[in-house]
């Protein structure tokens, strides 16, 4: 077993770039090194910060150009602010990102209804195109859903 620790041969595959005669980016790319010294291009001038702007605690900046139109707010963007305070290779990163748009969902739904529009969720989920490709998935989903609403009813008039 010890052998094993040393020797990685038996891996296929293992070792395919180490012949610098069998680089596959040749003779597309020539090798000079100068990747190795940092920033090889001039940096584009920086966008002007006019809102907040969330980015990874791995880089020491701001990329030069970023998105601003949808700046973190209400308790998505505190879920957000509590995500990048972690590592992008952890799942305290990401989880809560993925949580952050589940709840920001919700917050554009209950911002539809307070500004007197009825959101037409069906249109803005897919549903259409998800019964004209995929009706088997729709079907499954709305048994599920139906089947949920009548257990938590049933729940409800128990008590």
């Amino acid at each position: 077993m010890e052998h094993l620790a040393k020797d990685y041969s038996h891996i296929k595959g293992w070792g395919v770039d180490a012949d610098p005669k069998n680089d596959p980016t040749y003779p597309i790319k020539r090798r000079t090194n100068e990747e190795q010294k940092g920033y090889n291009w001039e940096r584009p001038t920086q966008q002007s910060v006019t809102t907040e702007v969330l980015h990874s605690n791995e880089r020491p900046n701001l990329t030069a150009v970023f998105g601003t139109t949808l700046p973190p707010n209400g308790l998505s963007g505190k879920i957000r602010r509590y995500a990048f305070q972690f590592s992008e290779n952890s799942y305290g990163h990401w989880l809560p990102l993925l949580l952050a748009d589940r709840v920001d969902e919700i917050e554009g739904v209950i911002a539809d209804f307070k500004e007197g529009r009825v959101p037409n969720i069906f249109a803005e989920r897919g549903w259409k195109a998800q019964i004209k490709h995929n009706p088997k998935a729709v079907a499954t989903k709305v048994v599920a859903g139906l089947l949920l609403a009548t257990a938590v009813a049933a729940y409800l008039r128990r008590k």
